[in-house]
């Protein structure tokens, strides 16, 4: 296999070099960068089947060179240093990694891991972590069975929770079942315009039709939504400052 690294700080690419040639591999590096904007170059000219690519470069991130080079096909291993943000994306996108300083138990198990995944494949898992890298209000990141969902909060209607699984219903008729409870989403649901007025429920404000004083939440799609007696006080100030806003 063809290879670069792509990696500002020199220590760290020779590093990578010397474990390299301690391990038995087909690996050989063709080609070594610092920036976005050198990689981008190096990668249209070389045509690696590989790249060893740092998260954090000096003109930008390992996303920026992956939205420039996207018609190249080519398979990578991250590299990144303890951060807990950047961990959490690739974990999350289920995608090969190596922590600084390279291991290289590590190195050998990426290497292995990489070669036997399909180019297709691994694309699908980086745009999963891009979307958690990038992620703000407007998305939110559900673990299913067997994939990680990308969900646009603008187009969720509402969550139901029962018994430590909650749904997510969307307004293009599809529906997401995670095994969590609607608690361990509540916080970042509250801060993207939501509300929760029931045990068993988080709604968008912006997608009630009206609300019943004797405690029914109308959507506009005409799902009934319950409040509940000791929340509703609270529902009416938050329902008629989202209004007034």
């Amino acid at each position: 296999m063809k290879a670069i690294i792509v990696e500002d700080k020199e220590y760290i690419r020779k590093g990578l070099l010397n474990l390299l040639q301690l391990i038995d591999t087909d690996v050989t590096i063709i080609g070594e960068c610092e920036s976005v904007k050198d990689a981008v170059v190096v990668a249209n000219a070389c045509k690696p089947d590989l790249i060893f690519l740092d998260i954090n470069l000096l003109d930008g991130t390992a996303f920026d060179f992956l939205d420039q080079t996207e018609h190249l096909s080519f398979k990578i291993i991250f590299i990144t240093a303890y951060e807990e943000y950047a961990l959490k994306a690739l974990k999350i996108g289920a995608v090969d990694y190596l922590l600084k300083p390279v291991d290289v138990e590590e190195l050998q198990a990426a290497l292995q891991k990489v070669k036997n995944l399909p180019v297709a494949e691994q694309k699908q898992q980086i745009k999963t972590v891009k979307a958690v890298w990038n992620n703000d209000d407007a998305t939110l990141i559900l673990s299913l069975h067997d994939s990680f969902q990308v969900i646009d909060l603008n187009e969720l209607l509402y969550c139901e929770s029962d018994k430590g699984y909650t749904t997510f219903f969307c307004t293009n008729n599809k529906k997401y079942v995670v095994s969590k409870t609607l608690k361990e989403f509540e916080e970042r649901l509250l801060n993207a315009n939501f509300t929760r007025p029931h045990q068993s429920f988080m709604v968008n404000l912006k997608f009630i039709d009206k609300y019943e004083k004797s405690g029914v939440i109308y959507l506009k799609n005409g799902k009934k939504i319950p409040v509940s007696s000791r929340k509703k006080d609270q529902f009416v100030t938050t329902f008629l400052q989202w209004n007034k806003s």
